[in-house]
């Protein structure tokens, strides 16, 4: 069983390659990383500071957590941590709970309507604080899981980019842990005791396709060692002209190394 300063050192390495790899992170950049008091996104914000202290350029942070309004939620938590860590920090309150729960049929899950509504508002909440970026904790699971969901039930190749640009264009969206395992960032939660606040206040049950997905990447690595390594790096390794995409590649135009006639031999 690894120790903690192997596991972080792992988690260093991660997103050290995320952040050289897709240019995340310049001189002058104020980030703003979003809190949701879950294990991810505290591990994003202990990784930033460290690199923030150890990176030959300068950038600030700004931790921003979206208080929702939910039953139960300890609104105390949070801040009482980022007093401690001695780290910029802002509490949002807004009330998508309300909207969420109105809108939502009963038995049906919450987590896409809320997940849209609270992107939104921490949108806005960067602009207003002076963010050019933003930081969200997604890791490598999460990107993998993602392929799967729109690659079998939306019919799309399409995921979770490590970096992107808001619809906007005002403003660019980070994924630091993008290559940092789900597994590392459990263990580095535990040694580092993080006091979580569990996503499950608003009585929503996990979305079921993600569920399954979950699971069969889960066994896949479990059969078959390193697969989730194998599948990242397919997503990094595209090529075009041998998918059927026709935006992505101009077939009407491109000229045949088949000859007519031996089309109809």
């Amino acid at each position: 069983m690894e120790n903690q300063k192997q596991v972080t050192k792992k988690l260093q390495r991660g997103v050290a390659e995320a952040i050289q790899q897709f240019t995340m992170i310049a001189e002058g950049d104020k980030i703003m990383v979003c809190l949701s008091g879950g294990k991810d996104s505290y591990a994003m914000l202990n990784m930033l500071l460290y690199f923030q202290k150890v990176a030959p350029i300068s950038f600030e942070i700004v931790a921003v957590n979206l208080d929702q309004k939910q039953p139960g939620f300890p609104v105390e938590v949070l801040p009482t941590y980022l007093q401690n860590l001695g780290v910029a920090y802002k509490i949002i309150e807004k009330n998508t709970y309300k909207i969420v729960m109105d809108k939502t049929p009963e038995g049906k899950t919450t987590c896409s309507l809320c997940s849209r509504l609270r992107r939104g508002t921490l949108y806005e909440a960067a602009k207003d604080l002076g963010c050019n970026k933003l930081a969200l904790g997604h890791h490598r699971n999460d990107i993998i899981e993602t392929f799967f969901l729109n690659f079998f039930f939306a019919g799309k190749m399409e995921t979770m980019p490590p970096k992107f640009k808001n619809d906007a264009g005002d403003l660019i969206v980070l994924r630091p842990l993008a290559f940092c395992k789900e597994s590392d960032i459990e263990a580095y939660a535990d040694f580092m005791d993080f006091p979580i606040i569990p996503c499950n206040l608003c009585g929503s049950q996990e979305n079921l396709q993600r569920k399954k997905v979950k699971q069969m990447i889960t066994d896949w690595e479990t059969e078959f060692p390193n697969r989730n390594a194998i599948m990242m790096n397919a997503l990094q390794n595209v090529f075009p002209s041998h998918l059927l995409d026709q935006k992505l590649y101009d077939f009407e135009n491109l000229e045949s190394k088949i000859p007519e006639t031996s089309l109809l031999e």
